[in-house]
C-alpha cells in the first residue's frame, strides 16, 4: 500500500553564454532594427543598445495578455438535435425526480432521493427518424442505493411529460463526482485507509481529512465468482468502487487493492 508513484522530471539543460572577441574588421552583421551606425554618428555599440531597446519593446508587446471572447448565450430551447441546454437540463431533472420517486429512492449518502447520473439527449423514435419536427427527448438516469436499481427516465421536452420508466438491476454505469467524494470519505475515514492517509501526509506533511484534499479517478469493480472476500461479493449487484487518489498537483496513491462498496458503506480489500 505505501507506494507512491512519482513521476519523472527531465532534465533540464541550462545554455552557456559563448563571447567571441571582435577584430579590428567589422564583419556585416545587421543587428535588429538597424543597419549599421545611425545618424546621430553612434558608433556599433550604439547600435547594439538601440537593437536591445527595440527588442525590449517587442518582447513587452509580445507579452500583452490576449483577448477572450465571452461564449454565446445559450437559449432557453434547444432544436433537432443539438444538445440539451443548461435550461432543459435542469427542467427534466426536477421532472424526472418527481415526488413519488424521490419519497421512495435513495442517494449515494443515504439520504432520500435518487442519486443523479446523468441526463442526455435520446435518440428518436424509429418512426420519426426522417421527421425534422419530432419532439426532442431527454433520458434521464438516476441510481437508487435504496435497492439498487438504476432508474432511467424518459421526459418529452415539449409537453414536460415523464414517457417511460425503464429499471434494471446489475447495471453499472461510470460513477459521477458525488459518488468518487463519498467513495473517498469512507475510505479516509475506514481503518483500512490507514495506509492511504499516512501516504498523503508522508507526500505533503499533512493529514489528510477530506476528499477536498485529493483529486480522484474511478472504475466500477465487479466481483469475480468465489475470488473475492465475502464483504466484496455482491459488487456489481452492489455499487462498488475503485479509486484512483493524486494528491492536488502532487503524486498518485496506489490504493487499487482497495474497494468501496458504496452500497453497503463499507471498505474491502483484494488482498
Amino acid at each position: 500500500m505505501r507506494k507512491i508513484v512519482h513521476r519523472h522530471l527531465g532534465k533540464v539543460v541550462a545554455g552557456a553564454a559563448i563571447a567571441v572577441a571582435g577584430t579590428a574588421v567589422m564583419v556585416g552583421i545587421t543587428l535588429p532594427g538597424s543597419a549599421g551606425a545611425d545618424d546621430s554618428g553612434r558608433g556599433p555599440a550604439g547600435s547594439q543598445q538601440a537593437g536591445s531597446e527595440q527588442g525590449q519593446e517587442q518582447g513587452q508587446a509580445a507579452a500583452r495578455p490576449g483577448v477572450v471572447e465571452q461564449a454565446p448565450a445559450q437559449g432557453d430551447k434547444g432544436t433537432g438535435r443539438d444538445p440539451l441546454t443548461d435550461d432543459e437540463t435542469a427542467r427534466v431533472e426536477r421532472i424526472a425526480a418527481d415526488r413519488q420517486l424521490f419519497g421512495s429512492s435513495e442517494n449515494v449518502e443515504g439520504k432520500r432521493g435518487p442519486q443523479r447520473i446523468g441526463v442526455d439527449l435520446a435518440e428518436p423514435e424509429e418512426n420519426e427518424l426522417d421527421d425534422p419536427g419530432a419532439p426532442r427527448r431527454a433520458d434521464v438516469t438516476f441510481y437508487d442505493y435504496g435497492n439498487d436499481t438504476l432508474v432511467t427516465r424518459t421526459v418529452n421536452l415539449d409537453t414536460g411529460k415523464v414517457e417511460r420508466t425503464d429499471t434494471q438491476h446489475g447495471t453499472q454505469p461510470p460513477l459521477g463526482r458525488d459518488e468518487m467524494t463519498e467513495a473517498a470519505r469512507l475510505l479516509i475515514a475506514d481503518p483500512l485507509g490507514a495506509g492511504l492517509r499516512a501516504d498523503y501526509k508522508d507526500a505533503t506533511g499533512k493529514e489528510l481529512t477530506s476528499p477536498d484534499q485529493l483529486t480522484l479517478n474511478s472504475m466500477v469493480y465487479r466481483a469475480t465468482p468465489g475470488a473475492q472476500p465475502g464483504l466484496l461479493a455482491k459488487c456489481g449487484e452492489h455499487r462498488c468502487v475503485r479509486l484512483f487518489p493524486k494528491v492536488r498537483n502532487g503524486s498518485w496513491i496506489d490504493s487499487r487493492d482497495l474497494v468501496i462498496d458504496l452500497s453497503a458503506r463499507k471498505v474491502g480489500t483484494l488482498g
